[in-house]
């Protein structure tokens, strides 16, 4: 994937609750989402998110 997707991230995290950084990269990664999405979730600074706004942040920034 040369550049990341919000749609993407939304499909690979369906069905997560809010939940820690650790258990939403194993549920993207259950859900077959791309490496490069994966990756990115990890290296958030976030320690947990409480919706997916928060996760969209911190993976696409404010913008």
């Amino acid at each position: 994937m040369a550049d990341l997707d919000p749609i993407d991230l939304q499909k690979a995290l369906k069905g997560a609750d809010p939940a820690g950084k650790d258990d939403l990269v194993s549920v993207a990664k259950s859900d077959g989402a791309d490496d490069t999405l994966v990756k990115k979730l990890g290296q958030t600074g976030t320690k947990r998110f409480d919706g997916p706004n928060e996760v969209q942040k911190a993976v696409f920034g404010d913008a």
